[in-house]
């Protein structure tokens, strides 16, 4: 209209404007009511005749505001809006937005629902039905609804860790523009594609594009992890973009399993390149405990890799049975067996001669053996084969003329005294090729080749159990790799050698695929701890663990994931979301890429394409009601001025004017209309975030300040004065016990609003849950995440042991911090153990006791069995447990007054329980500094002694 960003929404109101003319005429003629005024010669004149009198016309002011007034009535029933929406503005029938609500949406999807937000209003001013779909949904039936109703919808949708199909709507978007011939489609997409549909769009029926709009980001801007290579020394990421422009870097992390960072690693895409790869630089044992990496500039679940055992870097001992004097290193089977394995396991051998190379072996920690040409084992050997089998190792073996005799017990399967020999000149046979692998097997959904052969291999008897225990066969059937678990190991044998020899299987992938996967059942970790997973059977059904949202932040499973099996391969899927799956100490993790994914830009050619970015509209309705109102009220105004009615209040002096009347207008038009266009120009497109900076010192409070300078305690504000209180009277208690007894003398204790303060100056953060109070924001509950992960430690207190009826039944405070926890990445939590050290780091105690003794205190779970042996370097916060949660309401019972008296009373409330509470307090602020001090070898003489043992 005239150029101006302005839109109305029913315009066929407008045309009751040329009525205005009309009006104009009929208000010229019409007078104000006569102005009565008394005259003192009345009754002289009362009796006279009345001549005729002309009415007067209405002055031309007043009938401009009049006019103005109705004027603005008839805009606001148009439905102005300033700014609007074009894009929401085609067709008058039902109105469709498909989001791609897939991972690749997540890093711009508060930009996608904001469009989209004003799409739904602009639409439902002009009265239009609207539809919201997600990409990440399923394909189904269309029905029409209100604005409301869209909304609530657009609401419920957040991005998922899989990646969008957009060919499965291809056939309901066609029904779509068959149904609704005056409809119109917006597709929000982030222009991205994994799954081969770059050109799903291009594709759609005649009748569908040209009702088609897309909203595309100018430039996504998504980073994506697609595998991890363990090498020999480093651990290489493959990370992938979509956009060819210059180059773009970035920081990678290494994460554990309980979230410590291990390395980070950074990345430079070079000009015009779309893959990168970052290296972490790590030692083994550090990157064998690498659980997830994730891009620290993105946040989706595409830009998090979650590694699990199948990328864990084995160490494999290789034993061979060759003579030093006929060995030719370059064509023997353990040259091949090494090759095939390094570029996944650590590869060590004996040396030559050694008289007990399984033992040396065993010694240096191998969890994969591998034994070549090896005969009859018997003796200690057998012994520590099978015990070795049986605490979760993997024993590989490989047929020779010299395989062991069909009784030997660490076979899968009995043999054959004698090899089959396919292909000779005295052989009737051809030589065989490989089956597809059968279901249940660990090699399940490997592609078969074609170009292997076998031409010589070893038989097995068949028996009842040879069908379950092939897990790789030919073409007539028989056995290639059979395999059987042995208590938590497993034994593989390959009826063929490890060299050319009997087949080509050695020299093909296929080869290297079927060690990497033999690799990952070993449930040994590095030290010789057997705690770690079975391996489980392919068949093996894995229910979902902790699932990644589309964010790539770790939550709980949601109740549509269904379990997967252990044999599974492919990406992440609306089954099967991203996270990790099957048993807590060995998951089995599913990503959203591929270890060969690539991000292809989505093809648009021929189709109506808008940016995604676009202006907040603004609805002027309301404008022009409230200026016609006031309109109204100026009239009103302006006829008691002239009817003489404000002489009665005693402003007789006040003269109609036509120059103050077209001021008084003036003025209005410009207090209203200076409003209207600074609204209109209000919201532009997203302005780029601000780059990151460091803190000036000078914004630093000055308590922070004297925090970094010296240590004291924390409590988290609640907002409740009573709980505040006991916090801060019992923190300055505790303060002044540790000054008494220990060699620490802590500064006061400082009450934070975990909203805005700093966390990272305090060792220990006590938390009183208050059920009253409101749920902590998605910003505070990151806050207090990076604060636990950053060597912090949490004291939650539920303050609810006396109100705990057991059986299930949550008191309100449990409720509220479930609540809280169910947003927030924490560690799994056991009942304090009596070993714990936190029992013994400064006292000697047998459980941590506050103002109640009947509540249960919780502290991350120890690693029992790998503590003793682990050989890695100090871990991030010294095995503080970054959360620690009690009901005993601890405060309360370390809370005195300024004479040193108790505030409150116990219960029940013994002669010693509030110095054991005390105690509890002193030994969990020195866990908090010292850690696993006092669990050190070296301390236990002196506990010993303390103990008159």
């Amino acid at each position: 209209m005239l150029g101006l960003p302005l839109a109305f929404s029913l315009p066929l109101v407008l045309s009751a404007l040329v009525v205005l003319p009309a009006l104009y005429w009929l208000l010229r003629l019409t007078p104000p009511p006569p102005r009565r005024v008394t005259l003192p010669t009345l009754p002289i004149i009362r009796d006279l005749d009345r001549e005729e009198e002309t009415p007067a016309q209405t002055p031309w002011w007043l009938l401009l505001l009049r006019l103005l007034a109705a004027a603005a009535i008839i805009l606001a029933m148009a439905g102005p809006i300033w700014n609007p929406d074009r894009d929401a503005q085609g067709g008058r029938g039902p109105m469709l937005l498909m989001l791609d609500n897939g991972w690749s949406a997540a890093p711009d999807w508060k930009a996608r629902v904001a469009r989209a937000e004003a799409l739904i209003e602009t639409a439902s001013l002009a009265g239009r039905p609207v539809m919201v779909r997600g990409t990440a949904d399923d394909a189904g039936e269309w029905a029409p609804g209100t604005a409301q109703a869209a909304q609530e919808r657009l609401r419920a949708l957040q991005p998922q860790p899989f990646a969008v199909d957009r060919r499965k709507h291809e056939a309901s978007l066609a029904e779509f523009a068959t149904r609704f011939q005056d409809g119109s489609i917006l597709w929000l997409t982030d222009a991205i594609s994994q799954l081969d549909d770059a050109q799903t769009l291009t594709n759609l029926p005649a009748a569908v594009r040209d009702r088609l709009t897309i909203l595309s980001p100018e430039t996504p801007k998504v980073i994506g992890l697609a595998g991890a290579e363990n090498g020999v020394s480093d651990l290489g990421i493959l990370v992938l973009r979509t956009a060819r422009e210059a180059g773009q870097g970035g920081t990678l992390r290494a994460l554990d399993n309980r979230g410590r960072q291990l390395g980070e690693a950074g990345y430079l895409f070079a000009t015009g390149e779309t893959t990168a790869t970052a290296r972490f630089e790590m030692p083994l044992e550090l990157r064998n405990d690498v659980a997830r990496i994730e891009a620290v500039q993105d946040t989706s679940a595409g830009s998090v890799l979650l590694v699990d055992g199948r990328e864990r870097r084995q160490r494999v001992g290789l034993i061979s049975g060759e003579s030093a004097d006929t060995a030719q290193p370059l064509l023997s089977p353990t040259n091949f067996v090494a090759k095939a394995l390094l570029p996944f396991a650590d590869i060590r051998e004996a040396p030559r001669g050694h008289p007990d190379p399984v033992g040396r072996l065993l010694e240096d920690g191998a969890t994969v053996l591998v034994l070549n040409d090896i005969g009859t084992l018997g003796g200690t050997t057998l012994r520590r084969l099978t015990d070795f089998v049986e605490g979760g190792g993997v024993l590989i073996r490989f047929a020779s003329r010299r395989v062991a005799p069909p009784t030997d017990p660490l076979l899968p399967v009995r043999l054959r005294r004698s090899e089959r020999i396919m292909g000779g000149a005295l052989s009737w046979d051809t030589p065989r090729r490989l089956a597809p692998f059968p279901t249940g097997s660990p090699f399940e959904g490997v592609a078969v080749a074609t170009d292997v052969t076998v031409s010589q291999q070893v038989l097995a008897e068949p028996d009842s159990a040879l069908a379950a225990r092939s897990w790789a066969i030919l073409e007539d059937g028989t056995p290639l790799i059979t395999g059987d678990r042995r208590g938590k190991g497993v034994v593989a044998l390959y009826h063929v050698t490890a060299e050319p020899g009997w087949s080509s299987l050695p020299l093909s992938a296929i080869f290297v695929e079927t060690l990497r996967r033999l690799t990952t059942l070993s449930a040994l970790r590095r030290d010789g701890d057997t705690s770690g997973a079975e391996g489980a059977a392919s068949t093996l059904a894995l229910p979902a663990l902790r699932q990644l949202d589309g964010f790539g932040i770790f939550r709980a499973p949601a109740a549509t994931t269904e379990p997967v099996r252990a044999s599974y391969t492919g990406i992440a899927n609306l089954k099967h979301p991203a996270g990790f799956y099957g048993a807590q100490d060995a998951p089995m993790a599913i990503n959203v890429l591929a270890r060969d994914a690539k991000l292809l830009p989505l093809r648009t050619d021929g189709l109506t394409v808008r940016t995604l970015e676009a202006q907040r509209s603004v609805d002027l309705r309301g404008v022009f009601l409230t200026l016609a109102l006031l309109l109204f009220l100026v009239d009103a105004l302006a006829m008691l001025i002239l009817t003489g009615a404000l002489s009665k209040l005693g402003l007789s002096r006040l003269k109609p004017s036509a120059s103050v009347a077209r001021t008084l207008l003036a003025a209005l038009a410009l207090a209203l209309l200076m409003p209207v266009a600074a609204e209109a120009q209000q919201a532009p497109a997203a302005s780029p975030a601000p780059v990151p900076r460091q803190r000036p010192l000078q914004d630093y409070k000055l308590a922070e300040i004297e925090s970094a300078l010296s240590t004291r305690l924390a409590y988290v504000i609640t907002g409740d004065a009573q709980a505040d209180e006991a916090s801060r009277l019992g923190l300055a208690g505790l303060s002044r016990a540790m000054s008494t007894r220990t060699a620490l003398d802590p500064a006061d204790p400082i009450g934070l609003d975990i909203t805005k303060d700093e966390l990272a100056f305090y060792p220990l953060l006590y938390w009183p849950i208050v059920a009253s109070r409101p749920m902590p924001n998605e910003a505070t509950l990151r806050r207090i995440e990076a604060y636990m992960k950053g060597g912090g430690t949490l004291l939650v207190d539920t303050r609810d042991a006396l109100n705990d009826r057991g059986g299930g039944i949550l008191t309100p405070e449990a409720r509220r911090l479930r609540e809280i926890f169910a947003g927030m990445d924490i560690p799994a939590l056991e009942p304090v153990p009596k070993e714990h050290v936190i029992t013994k780091t400064f006292y000697l105690l047998d459980g941590i006791v506050g103002r109640y003794t009947s509540g249960r205190t919780y502290i991350e779970v120890l690693e029992r069995g790998r503590d003793a042996d682990r050989s890695r370097p100090a871990q991030a916060g010294d095995r503080v447990s970054p959360i620690i949660i009690t009901g005993n309401d601890l405060a309360a019972a370390w809370a005195v007054d300024r004479n040193g008296q108790p505030r409150y009373a116990l219960v029940p409330g013994d002669g010693r329980q509030r110095e054991m509470a005390m105690r509890s307090g002193v030994n969990i602020v020195m866990y908090a500094l010292t850690g696993n001090y006092k669990a050190d070898q070296v301390h236990v003489p002196a506990l010993l002694e303390r103990l008159g043992q």
